[in-house]
């Protein structure tokens, strides 16, 4: 198992963790559960520059390293939901996007084509990972428009949101020519 591979399955075993510490409700679980997810996202970049530095781009990399990232954002989504911190149709419409690039994405693999991952789709990761950091801040509840009670926590969700959905209308854009493979 190659090194890329194993800091990708590092990032994985790290999603039991900061779940089992967001929901220990101790003193600083989310300062915690923040240093641990922060960790995890961080861990993305590593493995892919490891991976395109020593030579150790993989099938089984190129399948685990999104799922890693598509695992730690939903278990975030997921918490944030029942915290009433996210409303439902934002991570619905986050975890839609992610099953249709997928699903491209496994058309794609039947026509014998590797779909890599845009500009927007890596932005739109970055926009997450942070984006949830600091839904796990105190700062979170910070308002950045009192008139409108528009907090620093509705802005992470509404970029998010934004990042993920102009990713994936571009990534189906780009690759509508797949579409007609299943035909």
């Amino acid at each position: 198992m190659t090194t890329a591979n194993k800091v990708t399955l590092a990032r994985i075993a790290m999603i039991p963790v900061f779940m089992a510490v967001v929901y220990s409700n101790r003193r600083y679980s989310d300062l915690i559960a923040l240093i641990i997810f922060a960790t995890a996202g961080i861990t993305d970049s590593v493995d892919g520059y490891i991976a395109r530095k020593y030579n150790q781009v993989s099938d089984f990399g190129k399948f685990m390293d999104p799922m890693a990232d598509k695992l730690l954002v939903f278990s975030a989504l997921l918490v944030f939901v029942e915290r009433g911190q996210m409303p439902g149709w934002a991570a619905m419409s986050i975890l839609t996007r992610e099953f249709a690039v997928t699903s491209l994405r496994l058309v794609a693999v039947e026509g014998g084509v590797v779909l890599a991952a845009g500009t927007s789709g890596k932005i739109k990761t970055a926009v997450s990972i942070v984006g949830i950091c600091f839904m796990l801040t105190p700062m979170n509840g910070f308002l950045l428009s009192p008139r409108f009670n528009f907090s620093v926590n509705d802005a992470a969700v509404w970029l998010m949101v934004i990042a993920t959905i102009w990713s994936g209308v571009e990534y189906f854009y780009t690759n509508r020519n797949l579409l007609n493979m299943s035909k």
